[in-house]
């Protein structure tokens, strides 16, 4: 059993830090910008709650975050009253936000002067996946930091792996990412173009799901999408948020990515029409609209 902290407890780490407490076995404390749903959490999974990051952080082994964006995270690493203020030397701080790879190479460093390890380990697998403890977790530091982490991580993942320095998590996140806008954009156009057919939608996927054009968000998305149904998951909002780092980092690399940017302003077109916190899924919205 570990002293362990999580920081941001959205949808996401809500579940998360329940799982550090329910599986693991571990003596976690909690911190939210809203205290009312730290004290909740504590109050369901009978473990302890902080008033600021840094509280939250004092004397753990491990200190998880799962915050919003990059601004976000400065702001309870080393802002005032961060957590990074409470850090013990030897002490490990993995991030779960999905950031851009430039704020985890400052904090690994800004870490590793204070004796301390630092994991950039985003996650994939939604809300739904957070709630089941069944998310995959793509990591970047160092070995002997990620070897000590991996088994506490473990508690609410079913993949756990390290992806190179510090910096690969969150590059392999926009990997992630990238494969996600397209095959939602095909998706999409293929339930619209079958709908136009006049085919019976639910026998056309019935056919081509055990074949090459066969996804998880076929699986998991396709009834929905084709319902108009969508509040299931990861907003777009936040998917703009994610596209954003991508194509930011595409352009200080020189990697080419087209598609990316031609969906990530489908995504802005279904945010005019009411989105924002609409799901992913909701690209087909943005095709039938175009009809009324």
């Amino acid at each position: 059993m570990a002293k362990v902290a999580f920081i941001g407890l959205g949808v996401m780490g809500y579940p998360m830090a329940g799982y550090l407490k329910t599986k693991g076995g571990h003596e976690v404390t909690v911190y939210n910008r809203t205290t009312a749903k730290a004290e909740k959490w504590a109050k369901e999974y009978g473990g302890s709650f902080a008033t600021t990051p840094k509280e939250a952080a004092e004397d753990c082994d491990f200190v998880f975050a799962c915050v919003g964006n990059d601004d976000d995270l400065r702001s309870v690493t080393t802002g005032p009253d961060g957590a990074f203020h409470g850090l013990k030397s030897g002490a490990i701080f993995i991030d779960n936000t999905t950031a851009s790879a430039e704020v985890a190479r400052e904090l690994y460093a800004a870490a590793k002067e204070k004796g301390c390890g630092f994991i950039d380990a985003p996650v994939s697998g939604g809300q739904a996946g957070a709630e089941n403890g069944f998310l995959t977790v793509m990591c970047g530091g160092d070995q002997d930091m990620f070897d000590k982490a991996q088994p506490v991580i473990e508690c609410f993942a079913k993949f756990v792996g390290l992806m190179g320095e510090s910096g690969a998590g969150q590059l392999t996140k926009m990997v992630n990412q990238i494969c996600i806008a397209g095959l939602v954009q095909g998706l999409s156009e293929a339930i619209h173009f079958a709908k136009k057919a006049d085919l019976d939608v639910e026998k056309v996927i019935s056919a081509i799901r055990g074949g090459a054009a066969q996804s998880w968000q076929m699986e998991n998305r396709w009834e929905t999408m084709n319902a108009g149904k969508f509040d299931y998951g990861f907003a777009v909002d936040w998917m703009r948020k994610d596209l954003g780092i991508c194509l930011k980092t595409a352009n200080d690399t020189g990697a080419r990515l087209p598609v990316t940017a031609l969906v990530d302003q489908f995504y802005a077109e279904v945010q005019a029409m009411g989105g924002k916190r609409w799901d992913t899924s909701s690209l087909i919205a943005r095709l039938e609209n175009a009809d009324k």
